[in-house]
């Protein structure tokens, strides 16, 4: 019994001993202090000759040491083993590359290519080593030699970033397409590898590459595949109807199974104001799809497009449309987007909210689950505000809040519940609400949150009165309702009467806006302007940069200018909302091939 305890004790202190020699070792080495790094890595080889990260170890200490004849002797000795570890051989030769004997090197190198010819799963290993010693070419052939020897191992992966990194781009696509047609991971992963080198500009050299691949390969295998990639690069490239062509041809080759993809094009290419391009996809959808609730999405879509900058005779045609629409769907539950879509036609274009409301009361008898009804009584609360009954919006807002507390509609149903209240002049409440959406799961929500928050809580402490923060409030209850000369004329009431109040920036911020919409695009520089240059550390500063670069590069073509102001973001403003689409216009503006 005591001979067994010795032995355990034993076992205890020599594990314990070498645990804290491969800390010492690791530790030093990393702090530089080769001189003693190496006494530890000598001992721990010499009880461990087995253990390959402590020869490699020993070998960096001498290197580091310029100790280039120790580990020529100490790899020379590791070589001599019949079952040596391939990556020993590159080692050597790297230690010849250090001491500037190409030649010596070249053969130890082939030497360990040649271990590949011997175990082709020694493939990886030596091409990730030669890979760390930025030795490419001999990577690639580490690589190539394995996947010919034995077909099942598959390194295009890596066999990309070494092409991307030579910048053989050619290649480099190839190896990404190759994982993609043997499944060997995501489309999404590869795609977003090949975004970091393509830009907008179907000009570009890059982008121009990718589809002369893609083509290549739909002529050797036309496999449903490459029209599915040509979209995803005509999307990158914003042409809309050349992915619209490889989307329709796409549907008639899966015999007209779904029309997903053909409605997310349609839904990007509005999203991106391309309605010519939109109008196509939607109006194909129309044409050809059996399934009436996706064909009524699509004529919904339609009739937004028509709606853009739609008066008068425009407005009467698609009341028109509406009209057929209902006739032929009805009030059912399964096209709550219809009633939903007319209502707010009938609200926010006609003015005329009486029916609309009616309307949406009819549909909450419908049986409907509860998301549905959620959405029903959402778009029934912002119609009773555009007419101003803010205490019956408040009454369903609060009910989709407590029905879908821990739901992202729960959330836009409070911060509703706080603008409401702050239309209404009750501030007090609208910012008790403010307060628990700070912390939403929705950017968008917690940044609104956090703005109107600060909107109200800075203009309450500097004027007790709030005679300020009640015209803005009414101010944007004008803007809400469409009503943006009165809006905007309201801002003028008060950038007028109370300069030099803390309100002042977020008057000028919400004029600009509206100015915007307006196509009052001079006047709308002119209120940015004076934000970034008078407001610099106010919270409206970030704001006011991005609206002007959105300006700049949207409207008014001015790149350089809209570069400046995408910079002061990058720059002065890293923790703001718009960071990270600053930095991707910004690097796009300057030329470079981004994600």
């Amino acid at each position: 019994m005591r001979y067994l305890l010795f032995l355990i004790s034993y076992f205890v202190f020599q594990t314990f001993s070498y645990a804290q020699e491969d800390f010492l070792a690791k530790q030093y080495f990393n702090d530089g202090d080769y001189e003693k790094a190496v006494v530890f890595y000598e001992k721990l080889v010499q009880k461990n000759p087995r253990r390959t990260d402590y020869s490699e170890g020993l070998v960096a200490c001498y290197q580091q040491l310029e100790r280039y004849i120790d580990a020529e002797n100490f790899l020379l000795k590791k070589i001599e083993d019949t079952y040596a570890f391939p990556t020993f051989f590159i080692e050597l030769g790297y230690n010849y590359t250090l001491q500037n004997q190409p030649d010596k090197s070249t053969t130890y190198y082939n030497m360990a290519l040649q271990k590949i010819e011997e175990n082709p799963n020694f493939g990886y290993s030596v091409g990730y080593r030669f890979q760390k010693y930025a030795l490419l070419d001999y990577a690639i052939e580490a690589y190539t030699r394995a996947m010919i020897l034995k077909p099942d191992l598959n390194y295009d992966f890596q066999l990309a970033r070494i092409y991307g990194e030579q910048g053989d781009i050619e290649k480099m696509y190839q190896s990404y397409l190759n994982l993609i047609v043997e499944g060997r991971t995501s489309r999404s992963n590869i795609l977003r590898n090949l975004d970091d080198f393509i830009s907008e500009e179907p000009s570009n050299t890059n982008n121009i590459l990718l589809r002369k691949v893609l083509l290549k390969n739909a002529q050797k295998n036309p496999d449903i595949l490459w029209n599915e990639l040509l979209s995803w690069l005509f999307i990158q490239q914003k042409q809309y109807k050349s992915a619209f062509g490889q989307e329709k041809a796409i549907y008639k080759r899966t015999d007209g199974t779904s029309m997903d993809r053909l409605n997310s094009l349609g839904q990007i290419a509005l999203e991106d104001k391309d309605y010519e391009s939109a109008t196509f996809v939607f109006e194909f959808i129309v044409e050809n799809n059996n399934d009436p609730v996706a064909k009524l999405n699509a004529e919904l879509h339609l009739i937004d497009i028509e709606l853009v900058d739609a008066t008068g005779k425009k407005l009467d045609a698609v009341e028109k449309k509406f009209n057929e629409l209902v006739s032929e769907y009805g009030n059912e539950s399964r096209t709550l987007q219809l009633q939903i879509a007319y209502a707010n036609f009938l609200t926010f274009k006609r003015e005329n909210a009486a029916p609309a409301i009616d309307m949406l009361k009819e549909s909450l008898k419908l049986p409907l689950g509860r998301m549905g009804k959620a959405y029903v009584k959402l778009a029934l609360g912002d119609i009773l505000v555009f007419d101003q009954k803010f205490n019956q919006a408040l009454i369903y807002f609060t009910q989709v809040q407590k029905s879908l507390k821990n739901d992202v509609l729960g959330q836009d149903a409070r911060f509703k519940v706080a603008q409401t209240s702050f239309y209404k002049g009750d501030f007090d409440w609208a910012l008790t609400q403010l307060k628990v959406l700070r912390g939403s799961t929705s950017q968008l929500i917690a940044n609104d949150a956090m703005q109107l928050s600060l909107l109200i809580s800075d203009n309450s402490l500097e004027d007790s009165t709030q005679t300020a923060l009640k015209k803005y409030a009414r101010a944007d209850l004008l803007a809400y309702q469409n009503k943006n000369k009165e809006a905007i004329d309201a801002l003028e009431d008060i950038l007028q009467n109370h300069k030099g109040e803390k309100i002042e920036d977020e008057a000028l911020l919400r004029q600009a806006q509206l100015l915007e919409n307006q196509k009052s695009h001079a006047d709308a520089e002119f209120n940015y302007q004076k934000i970034v240059e008078f407001y610099a550390d106010g919270i409206l500063a970030d704001d006011a940069h991005f609206a002007l670069g959105e300006l700049y590069r949207t409207e008014l073509n001015q790149p350089e200018k809209a570069k400046a102001h995408y910079e002061k973001i990058i720059y002065n403003y890293q923790d703001s909302y718009y960071f990270p689409k600053a930095r991707k216009h910004f690097r796009r503006l300057r030329g470079d091939a981004i994600n």
